[in-house]
């Protein structure tokens, strides 16, 4: 689990990264500035964030991998699978089903920006 934490945290470096060098790059060109799109990047990282949450919720209620398989829906090696950071194959939203079959609540909250970028994130 700690591999996906650091993948995690390395995921959100590049994407912070990679805004910023598109920002600068456009300002040099006296472009208008847009926002990259989310992409595989961004998509990887929220899909991280939600198999910490996935973990850390089987982890804090004791279940084997089997029994968070039984109620996920899935086999006992697709869970181990997932946990050791081979997600790619699921989509954002079968993670949420996860945890809500894991007896978590799931809201999706859309407001306007605060400062700077906009963002996608797992709280």
């Amino acid at each position: 689990m700690e591999m996906i934490r650091q993948r995690l945290r390395q995921l959100r470096s590049e994407l912070k990264n990679a805004e910023k060098r598109g920002a600068e790059a456009g300002a040099q060109h006296g472009q208008r500035i847009r926002r990259p799109r989310l992409g595989p990047r961004g998509d990887h990282l929220i899909k991280a964030g939600l198999v910490v949450r996935i973990d850390r919720t089987i982890r804090q209620r004791k279940l084997t991998d089997a029994a968070a398989g039984q109620l996920m829906g899935i086999d006992q090696p697709k869970i181990s699978t997932m946990l050791a950071g081979q997600f790619r194959g699921y989509s954002v939203e079968r993670l949420m089903r996860f945890l809500v079959a894991l007896g978590h609540d799931v809201e999706i909250v859309v407001k306007p920006r605060k400062h700077g970028t906009a963002e996608l994130r797992v709280a």
